[in-house]
């Protein structure tokens, strides 16, 4: 298990990190969300012993993650961290990459592990290409796979999908955790993208800056967002009175998702259409009403001033 309690941390005077604590079950996967500089990758850092704590404590199984005060390298045998540059050796081959910490004892046993990690993050083809001629999304697979080589208890991911097309990282996501869950390895990774934390997690934290605002179950954290911040990291959020919901007659403002409306009939919820946003399998529509700007799903693209009438979706 993973305890993390009561850390602070500062660059500069200003504290990155402030009176963060919580815990991670072993095997269990957790998000760590938040907007750009609110603390994500610090706090990886952190629980990789690279930086010295202000203050609090860190213990994985019972053993104090420590900072370079007290070792030379950061680190330890059962975590492992994937940073955002990668740290492959451009001059070697994927295969010697991924096997470059392997026991060279048992050279069949090390090469069926590299090709097993390789197969996983669907690189095998490229095992003797070097990662300079690589894309910087190929790159980062084959990080990935060169991070799990070594059986890690804890994984540490900063970003790890944010260079990969999207296909590829639908898939790359659902082995990836897949394996996890099978090695009952526990993973925390930092995004910025709520489907891993609703697909693939257990838990998620919500940062902003540098304190925990909302932690929980990822499932109960979407349902039940605490305001609205924490809702629109998981997708188009509105802030709509209850007056316009029917909610009651009250100004107390309600958070609805855009998926959570719908065009009905007749409702207190009079719009007229701005714009229509093509995603696919719906629209994106912004509108606008006499308390502002509203967003919602729809099936087909409306016209532009069309008024239309909106209400909450039956549960």
């Amino acid at each position: 298990m993973l305890q993390v309690q009561d850390i602070s941390f500062g660059y500069n005077n200003q504290d990155t990190i402030s009176n963060l604590s919580f815990e991670l079950e072993s095997g269990k996967n957790l998000a760590i969300l938040g907007e750009s500089g609110c603390g994500k990758s610090t706090l990886l850092k952190l629980l990789y012993g690279m930086y010295d704590l202000k203050s609090g404590v860190i213990f994985f199984d019972q053993k104090p993650i420590l900072g370079p005060k007290f070792k030379l390298l950061p680190g330890d045998d059962f975590s492992k961290y994937l940073a955002q540059d990668f740290g492959l050796m451009p001059y070697s081959t994927v295969a010697e990459n991924v096997g470059s910490f392997l026991s060279n004892m048992f050279p069949e046993k090390k090469q069926g592990r590299i090709d097993e990690l390789l197969e996983m993050v669907e690189m095998i083809d490229y095992k003797h290409i070097k990662p300079q001629f690589l894309s910087g999304g190929q790159q980062q697979r084959v990080a990935l796979a060169k991070v799990l080589a070594q059986k890690p208890q804890l994984l540490l991911l900063d970003e790890p999908f944010s260079q990969i097309d999207a296909f590829r990282k639908n898939v790359l996501r659902r082995n990836l955790f897949h394996y996890l869950n099978q090695k009952n390895i526990s993973c925390i990774i930092a995004t910025h993208d709520c489907s891993d934390a609703l697909s693939f997690t257990d838990e998620t934290i919500i940062l902003k800056d540098g304190k925990v605002v909302a932690k929980g179950i990822s499932k109960a954290l979407y349902q039940n967002p605490p305001n609205y911040y924490c809702a629109s990291l998981f997708g188009e959020v509105n802030e709509i009175a209850e007056k316009y919901l029917g909610i009651s007659e009250s100004e107390k403002k309600q958070l609805v998702y855009a998926s959570q409306l719908k065009v009905t009939t007749e409702s207190l919820l009079k719009v007229e259409v701005l714009f229509s946003y093509y995603r696919g399998n719906v629209y994106l529509i912004k509108a606008k009403y006499s308390g502002g700007i509203i967003f919602f799903e729809h099936h087909s693209e409306l016209n532009r001033n069309m008024i239309c009438f909106l209400a909450l979706q039956e549960k």
